[in-house]
């Protein structure tokens, strides 16, 4: 038997509360990706689901960790949610995750799925030729932000500048990929 899977499988024993919540990750990025939406099913049905799970394999506390969990989740996303920098589906799908994996998991995803979001940001702007023009603006805002000028930027273009979206739920699943990895 090759080596790694025999470490697959002494994993897949350590870690079997992550199975669930990495198929439930990869599932909701396919859907992302493809539709560019997280259905309300999986969102609502995973939050459901890693809570039953936390009651069943950890009782009333298991139970306190996976709404505590879902709220992080949910509330972590919920800014950048109303400053329009993402979707409604994201916030939704971080709080369901959160539910399965507790508070202290759910707060490692968040780091995790923004280090990868920032990085799938940074590579669609290059790819688009637009990071030096985005990296410029950011620091015209925070350069004025910092002296507490009102931002005045050049003035607009006739056409409307293209925004750069991503599919924030394939930031997740890697995320929880890397959290996944990072318990072997």
């Amino acid at each position: 038997m090759p080596d790694w899977l025999s470490d697959l499988g002494s994993w897949l024993k350590a870690h079997p509360d992550l199975i669930l919540p990495l198929l439930l990750s990869l599932g909701m990025a396919g859907c992302d990706l493809k539709t560019r939406r997280i259905p309300n099913y999986l969102t609502l049905g995973g939050a459901l689901g890693g809570l039953v799970f936390q009651s069943g394999y950890h009782g009333l506390p298991g139970l306190l960790d996976g709404l505590a969990g879902l709220g992080l989740g949910f509330a972590l996303l919920l800014g950048p949610y109303l400053l329009g920098g993402m979707g409604a589906g994201d916030v939704k799908a971080s709080a369901a995750l959160g539910a399965w994996l507790g508070l202290r998991r759910a707060f490692a995803l968040f780091v995790y799925m923004g280090l990868w979001g920032g990085l799938i940001i940074l590579v669609m702007l290059l790819w688009q030729g637009r990071l030096l023009a985005e990296i410029r603006a950011g620091g015209h805002f925070l350069l004025n932000w910092l002296l507490c000028r009102p931002f005045d930027p050049k003035p607009a273009p006739s056409a409307p500048r293209p925004r750069t979206t991503i599919p924030y739920g394939a930031a997740m699943a890697l995320g929880m990929a890397v959290l996944c990895w990072r318990l072997a």
